[in-house]
């Protein structure tokens, strides 16, 4: 399950029900799917083949399809990251940049874990949304944020857009932000 950590006062937030209550004010969805049903082949592989990803879609149809209805999702696939992947220091480096998008950025976390680093309001300041398998995050288009790896540093995810051609980061300064 998904928790919280207040980055100005080092609060954890557990619990599903307390981390979609937090989240849900800032408009950010949080959810969470049956993880258990991927099939054990492709459950800790960090390295899939495309029709492994295709197998991955496949297990998640109906709740794709279900984001698909009340969010107007067009287009999803599958990201692997881990230290396999090739350029994974210029990719982490090029997701750790705050930015906003025009659309939401959601993601299904499948394997592995990672990071939405989020800006919250004035008196809240930055907080960490460390994801584990199954848990669902949307955030907000407009939304100051990053995504970036745990320490492990490894994550399947299903990303879905409302753009075919994905989303595009616009970089946002923000002299009060501090790396973690």
């Amino acid at each position: 399950m998904a928790e919280i950590r207040i980055r100005n006062t080092n609060e954890l937030i557990t619990g599903e029900e307390n981390v979609r209550n937090f989240l849900s004010q800032y408009e950010v969805i949080y959810e969470h799917w049956d993880i258990s049903k991927l099939p054990a082949h492709l459950q800790e592989n960090f390295s899939l083949t495309d029709e492994q990803k295709a197998e991955v879609l496949a297990t998640f149809e109906a709740e794709i399809q279900d984001l698909v209805k009340r969010r107007g999702y067009r287009t999803w696939d599958v990201i692997t990251l881990s230290e396999t992947t090739p350029n994974i220091e210029e990719l982490l480096a090029k997701f750790e940049q705050i930015h906003t998008h025009t659309e939401d950025e959601i993601r299904a976390i499948v394997g592995g874990a990672g990071t939405f680093v989020i800006k919250g309001s004035e008196e809240i300041g930055y907080f960490d949304v460390n994801l584990l398998p199954g848990d669902l995050i949307s955030v907000p288009e407009n939304t100051v944020h990053f995504f970036t790896l745990t320490d492990e540093r490894k994550v399947v995810a299903i990303r879905l857009f409302v753009e075919e051609n994905g989303w595009i980061a616009h970089p946002f300064e923000d002299p009060s932000f501090q790396k973690a």
